[in-house]
């Protein structure tokens, strides 16, 4: 029987004219500086940009790339983006990934700017010698594990090294 060792995965999407790239990471420990593995998922016809409802958008293009790995060996998935877009729970991209994957997979939301209205969700982190926060939200974990685990991920600056290098991938062409 095959021993398997969770892993994480982190995403993000960028948009073109007339298309989106896609892209994971997949890493062992919040230790890593280089990923296990990265996926890469392009989608045409994407859905247009809809004020308020952006996860229609994205969210097709971060299952893409999910379908490529064994959601079984996930131990959480990282996203660019928030959990919860409100203090009342109402979801952001995070919390309706979280749904699409019949709430089995933990997710960790990681966003540079601030929502006004849910600053009882997110936990503000600051990472190296940056005073500018990055925005934790979590579900199917715990928020404070979540910020923590995020504090403490590879890299001196704002962002983690991982996610420093998931950026650069999903934006080069």
């Amino acid at each position: 029987m095959r021993k398997t060792t969770k892993m994480y995965l982190a995403l993000d999407v960028h948009y073109k004219d007339n298309y989106a790239k896609s892209v994971g990471v997949t890493f062992l420990t919040k230790d890593d500086e280089t990923p296990q593995e990265t996926l890469i998922s392009t989608l045409e016809d994407i859905a247009p940009y809809q004020p308020g409802e952006f996860y229609k958008r994205e969210l097709p293009c971060l299952l893409e790339v999910i379908s490529k790995v064994n959601r079984n060996d996930l131990q959480a998935i990282l996203v660019d983006g928030h959990v919860y877009v409100d203090n009342d729970g109402q979801f952001g991209l995070g919390g309706y990934l979280y749904e699409a994957l019949h709430n089995q997979v933990p997710i960790i939301g990681v966003a540079k700017r601030a929502f006004h209205a849910n600053k009882n969700t997110i936990i503000e982190v600051l990472r190296g010698t940056s005073n500018n926060p990055l925005h934790i939200s979590a579900i199917g974990i715990d928020v404070a594990e979540a910020a923590q685990f995020i504090k403490e991920m590879h890299g001196n600056h704002r962002h983690p090294t991982l996610l420093k290098i998931l950026d650069g991938i999903t934006k080069t062409a």
